[in-house]
């Protein structure tokens, strides 16, 4: 883990791999209590028995949002940020889902800061977020994320 004083100190560290997360299982009812959520109950993520018969794997697959939203959790593992001040999530650039998670896979985040530029309001910063499979050659997500950080 690195430890910065705020956000915008992650300018020093563009270009580099900031490192990884602990492994999280996706276990089934983590897949359940998302789709509860949301409201997405597909079959392919809920119904174990259709999935058994019907899925490659025979196993339920994980949205790929769920993928998603464990970036800001798993991320605080890989980078401590002693002071918060105002910066906002802006959107993403890309997300993609190379493989998919199946239930009782276990996955673990990858953080590189991509770029750190200025603009009127403050400082654009862009980081890569890959989301690694245990076991797989692709990435499950491979995330470009930008956050506003307003001086």
């Amino acid at each position: 883990m690195i430890s910065v004083d705020t956000l915008a100190d992650l300018k020093l560290h563009v270009g580099e791999d900031l490192g990884h997360s602990d492994w999280v299982t996706i276990d089934q009812a983590l897949i359940d209590r998302f789709a509860e959520l949301t409201g997405d109950r597909n079959w392919y993520h809920v119904d174990r028995e259709r999935a058994a018969r019907e899925l490659p794997g025979g196993l339920p697959i994980a949205h790929g949002l769920l993928t998603l939203s464990l970036v800001p959790g798993l991320a605080s593992q890989i980078v401590q940020v002693r002071r918060h001040g105002r910066a906002f999530n802006y959107g993403f650039d890309k997300v993609r889902y190379p493989v998919e998670v199946s239930a009782g896979d276990r996955v673990r985040l990858h953080m590189q800061v991509l770029s750190a530029d200025p603009v009127p309001a403050g400082t654009m910063l862009k980081r890569r977020y890959t989301m690694e499979r245990e076991g797989a050659t692709k990435p499950a997500m491979v995330a470009e994320m930008l956050s506003l950080i307003v001086h």
